[in-house]
């Protein structure tokens, strides 16, 4: 799962056309308008990487968008998924130590 939080900026008098059609991407959620600003903030729930930059992407070719950044991102990681890189990760000596999961998930 991949969280992302996201800063829009539209002007300010596009910010109710703005958000609703933030609200209505899937996986988008509007948690907070400033009308005075333009600024709009969402957070972005996708199942991969991936997924995540191509919701930016669509979230930036919005109409009257003018700025989209992700400020913050947060993952977590599925233990199945690190295991099977471990895996894959032992045929080539290259970047081993970056597939070690933590001691925690051991």
């Amino acid at each position: 799962m991949n969280l992302s939080g996201i800063v829009v900026i539209c002007q300010p008098q596009k910010l109710s056309a703005v958000a609703q059609a933030l609200s209505e991407l899937p996986g988008v959620e509007v948690h907070f308008e400033d009308r005075d600003q333009g600024k709009i903030i969402v957070v972005q729930e996708a199942l991969s990487i991936a997924a995540e930059m191509n919701g930016l992407r669509r979230i930036k070719a919005l109409p009257d968008v003018i700025l989209a950044d992700m400020l913050y991102h947060y993952f977590e990681e599925d233990p199945e998924i690190l295991e099977g890189l471990m895996k894959a990760g032992r045929k080539q000596s290259v970047g081993e130590s970056d597939l070690t999961p933590p001691a925690s998930m051991r």
